[in-house]
């Protein structure tokens, strides 16, 4: 093999139009995470039309497409997300999601077409010795107890072996075209923290016979910065932020409890532990401050992605190649978001990088939407990958 006979951008132009449909037939078909039935039998279906052995329900709605061509003995895994987010879009397009509250908020639908983009193109071009596992995976947006974790308590790689796994998400704010990697800690871990203050509720004219669970979280919100200030190392990174607070429902009542839910974000498993060990301390004798009491429900999520650093450099090597230099950022800086690929590199050596998608708005936003001029990328960056990663 050459690298004259390599996929090139040129080399999936044809595929772009039925790809675009698929796109949108997607988005316009979101499903939540765990739900993604006809996601996975549209996936299925077509990676069986193409040759592939399939095989459903792996960890929920998992679909692996596997195809082994020639005598090589090396094997590869790549990865794409299925799953939407509970958001009610906003964006206007005539393909706008049809089921209510639902939506591909984050471009999955756009990280599926595009590997059975390259499921196509390395079908029709046969140009790879060893075996190919497609892998697309539901329930990455959960959380936790996700499509990842429950894909590997099914032996996923036990049943389907890899040497290495790879994975992408598109990134807002990079042009279409330009990919993006960090070789070790990438991308942040996150935990979820459910804080309920109880109080003692009452007449708002007899504040002095409460004990007031708002004015409790209200305070709490403030308190609660000061623990990456005073408590992470300043060269560290970790994020706080108290996302939900709901209390009471009249002007004239105080309450009985309040609710808080934060994200906890770092890149460090140390800086992890004490954050855990400082916001339960500080929110327990924070409460009791106050006359209340604190019950906490500490929800640990996804670990830190840490890429390898032989596989990151093998994958930008090949983005070089397919895109020229200039479209390639090597270090880009680490990103606070969380991935549940994070446990596929905790068993795989791999890499999970990023593809520019324009001037859209940001991920989770009721107006972002996945940009189809990146699916010749995607579709031609997967294909090349796999080509070079199974070379003869």
């Amino acid at each position: 093999m050459n690298n004259k006979s390599l996929c090139t951008i040129a080399d999936v132009a044809d595929l772009v139009p039925e790809l675009r449909k698929v796109r949108q037939h997607l988005h316009q078909h979101p499903e939540l995470s765990n739900e993604e039935s006809a996601t996975a039998a549209l996936v299925a279906e077509r990676l069986e039309s193409l040759g592939y052995l399939v095989t459903t329900g792996v960890g929920g709605y998992g679909v692996i497409g596997t195809m082994t061509l020639g005598n090589g003995s090396r094997s590869i895994g790549i990865r794409a997300d299925m799953d939407a987010l509970p958001i009610t879009e906003q964006t206007g397009v005539n393909y706008a999601s049809q089921n209510p509250g639902k939506m591909h908020a984050c471009g999955h639908d756009g990280h599926t077409t595009m590997l059975l983009g390259a499921a196509e193109q390395l079908a029709r071009s046969k140009n790879f010795s060893g075996t190919v596992h497609l892998i697309f995976q539901p329930a990455e947006e959960i959380g936790f107890n996700s499509g990842a974790e429950r894909m590997l308590a099914e032996q996923l790689f036990e049943r389907f072996p890899c040497d290495a796994v790879y994975g992408l998400h598109n990134h807002p704010g990079y042009p279409v075209g330009k990919m993006m990697f960090r070789s070790g800690p990438f991308m942040a871990a996150c935990d979820t923290v459910n804080i309920t203050i109880h109080g003692k509720g009452g007449h708002a004219a007899r504040p002095h016979m409460t004990v007031d669970p708002i004015l409790v979280a209200g305070s709490l919100v403030v308190a609660l910065q000061s623990v990456i200030s005073r408590n992470i190392d300043p060269n560290e990174t970790a994020v706080v932020t108290i996302g939900s607070l709901h209390s009471g429902h009249a002007a004239n009542v105080i309450p009985e409890t309040a609710r808080l839910e934060m994200s906890v974000r770092s890149f460090d498993p140390q800086v992890r532990k004490i954050l855990e060990l400082r916001i339960c301390q500080l929110v327990e004798n924070h409460a009791t401050g106050y006359g209340a009491r604190a019950e906490i429900e500490y929800v640990p999520g996804y670990p830190v992605l840490v890429n390898h650093d032989k596989e990151t450099a093998f994958a930008a090597e090949v983005a070089k190649e397919l895109l020229g230099e200039e479209n390639v950022i090597d270090n880009l800086p680490p990103i606070s978001g969380s991935e549940d690929f994070a446990y596929f590199l905790q068993n795989k050596p791999g890499c999970f990088l990023r593809l520019g998608n324009g001037d859209s708005t940001v991920l989770h936003n009721p107006a972002y939407n996945f940009n189809d001029e990146s699916l010749r990328f995607g579709a031609a960056y997967w294909t090349r990958l796999v080509e070079r990663y199974l070379a003869d």
